[in-house]
């Protein structure tokens, strides 16, 4: 059976209106306590009966006073209703001020950062390169003979200035991606051949850590629209990746092949140590590391991923991330077939 709603009257919307009454001296607390009695029996028999209807039959309040009172509650309680809009407008502009405030600091404080990065980076550069250089006149006695353990000295320096390079190369790369400023030189790449070479280059570390490196580029690979420098320091930092996070005994493969007829896969899968799925997304922070300890095993900037997922989304592509802890991970993206 349908429920029979009262019929609505502005009576309704009125809170506390006998205490309103009484406050201006229309009827005295022992009427309303009488009013409030007589409506308490009449909805007790189920009846839908207001306070203001009690009053009028009581004849304690007619009709006219009782719309004159019902009105002037109303209007109160727009303007009090329209003081309160007004009011959490102006908290709601306050709060957006300063949100717009703090996201410029951010942004200035990013740019900042940016900046001092870019600049150390190139004030690194150049005692860095004065190193190397003597290292190198050293190493090939051109400023005299050497023993062979002054050579082997000479050799692990030349190791430890030729990381230093790359880390200065990272924090330069990030700077201007941070800027906007990295450009690309999309041209014909012979993807296949990037990768055999990417490969060759990471045999030296792989041996140093006893990991397999291996190369499954598939046959007739197509050339890929690409900037060849970029999408190669990306296979490097991979394969980097890969073999830093793969104990004594694994293996990391890198694989090339084609993915439908416009479309070259590229992927990267290492047997290492895998990723929490909850933490995937923090290992593309710019100097962040998910072993973050003072005593963590691996050593980096915590930029490479985040250059990396760059300079993919650069292409056009996406950089897709599949891991598992304890058991490895993979990273891959498409790149498109350049057709003539």
């Amino acid at each position: 059976m349908a429920q029979i709603l009262p019929k609505l009257s502005p009576e309704m919307l009125i809170p506390r209106m006998g205490e309103y009454i009484v406050q201006k001296v229309l009827i005295s607390e022992t009427d309303l306590q009488r009013a409030l009695l007589h409506q308490q029996e009449q909805t007790s028999q189920g009846r839908h009966y207001l306070l203001g209807q009690a009053l009028m039959d009581l004849k304690l309040l007619d009709r006219d006073t009782l719309d004159q009172v019902v009105t002037e509650q109303i209007i109160q309680l727009r303007t009090a209703l329209q003081a309160s809009n007004r009011s959490l407008e102006q908290r709601v502009k306050d709060r957006t001020s300063e949100l717009n405030e703090a996201l410029q600091r951010l942004s200035e404080l990013s740019q900042m950062k940016a900046n001092f990065v870019a600049n150390i980076s190139h004030e690194l550069r150049t005692p860095l390169t004065h190193v190397k250089g003597y290292i190198e006149l050293l190493v090939t006695e051109s400023l005299g003979r050497i023993s062979d353990e002054q050579r082997h000295a000479l050799e692990v320096s030349q190791r430890a200035t030729g990381r230093l390079e790359s880390m200065i190369d990272d924090l330069i790369m990030f700077s201007l991606a941070t800027r906007g400023e990295m450009s690309m030189k999309l041209e014909q790449v012979d993807i296949g051949r990037l990768a055999a070479l990417a490969v060759k280059s990471a045999a030296a570390k792989a041996d140093e850590r006893a990991v397999q490196v291996i190369a499954a580029v598939g046959e007739n690979i197509p050339p890929v629209q690409a900037d060849p420098e970029k999408i190669g320091w990306v296979l490097n930092q991979l394969l980097d990746n890969g073999i830093k996070f793969t104990p004594s005994g694994g293996n990391v493969v890198m694989a090339v092949h084609m993915d439908g007829h416009n479309l070259v896969q590229v992927s990267v899968s290492d047997t290492g140590i895998g990723i929490h799925p909850n933490r995937i997304r923090e290992i593309f922070e710019p100097f962040h590391q998910l072993d973050g300890s003072s005593t963590r095993h691996y050593g980096g900037t915590g930029l490479g991923l985040s250059l990396v997922r760059q300079i993919v989304e650069a292409h056009g592509s996406l950089l897709d991330v599949q891991s598992t802890e304890g058991k490895g991970s993979v990273f891959k993206f498409p790149l498109l077939v350049m057709r003539d």
